[in-house]
């Protein structure tokens, strides 16, 4: 079997080394490139945020192709960091994928554990998922992780931290009982921010800003709703029904700018009758 790194093969595998291969390469002191050698953990994160971005992007658009190429840069911003840390003598590629591997089996002991070979799983989905925070906690116990929100990453998107430290307050009990209180309190705090918008500094008016956008947030936990993939497809919706106005708006020969906001309103509307229609074909 060859070892070149620029030599082709179906085998994963291979891929992998081959992958491997390159970046080390590409890190090599003497003969890599510049660029790559000057790269540092903290210089590579904010492109291993926008590849995960990314990957979302070509799966809500359902483009597998596109999807195949982003899973590859994904997995190229595992292989760096990985190499940068060996670089520094941490750990390499191989440590990472043990460490996961061992996650994995050690969070599915109804699938690697000695009742696995039974042909039906006696657990449904939703006692698996209380296992398997059962299982982080005790995980996060052994880290030394004793506060119920140790551990929830501050670099994760703003809303969807609100969300998962939510989801761990709710776990001990500190959460409202039903989704109705929720929404009462989204009332409370949008009368706070109209008030503190004429009253407060703009530090404060952020602040209650803030406060609702948390409580929203919540709301969507009580609903089920993951609010990054909802925030995310209604910015899409925007930036469609948007394009819809500056298309409709061309074929008169102008742009939004030459138009106002009672047209744009009367087409955003066009576009929404149109994607209801749409739907109930």
């Amino acid at each position: 079997m060859t070892t070149d790194p620029l030599i082709h093969s179906n085998d994963s595998a291979q891929q992998m080394d081959r992958l491997l291969a390159i970046m080390a390469a590409l890190r090599n002191p003497q003969t890599g490139c510049p660029w790559d050698i000057d790269q540092t953990f903290a210089t590579v994160a904010p492109y291993t945020i926008e590849e995960a971005y990314e990957v979302a992007d070509a799966i809500e658009r359902g483009d597998m192709d596109d999807l195949r190429g982003e899973l590859g840069d994904l997995l190229f911003q595992s292989v760096f960091h990985a190499q940068i840390a060996h670089d520094a003598g941490h750990f390499n590629f191989s440590d990472v994928a043990r460490t996961m591997s061992d996650k994995m089996i050690a969070r599915h002991p109804h699938v690697f554990g000695p009742k696995s070979n039974k042909p039906l799983r006696d657990k449904s989905v939703e006692q698996q998922t209380v296992d398997w925070e059962t299982i982080k906690a005790a995980e996060r116990v052994d880290r030394e992780e004793p506060r119920t929100l140790d551990g929830v990453a501050i670099g994760l998107p703003a809303l969807l931290r609100a969300f998962k430290l939510q989801k761990r307050a709710a776990r001990v009990g500190f959460d409202w009982p039903d989704v109705g209180h929720v929404i009462d309190k989204i009332a409370e705090e949008a009368a706070e921010v109209v008030e503190a918008r004429d009253t407060l500094t703009h530090n404060e008016v952020t602040e209650e800003v803030g406060d609702l956008l948390f409580v929203v947030a919540n709301l969507a936990r009580h609903l089920n709703v993951d609010p990054e993939v909802a925030l995310r497809q209604a910015n899409t919706k925007f930036k469609r029904r948007f394009e819809f106005i500056e298309d409709a708006l061309a074929r008169d020969g102008r742009t939004p700018s030459e138009s106002n906001l009672t047209e744009m309103d009367t087409l955003w509307n066009t576009a929404k009758d149109e994607e209801k229609a749409a739907k109930s074909i």
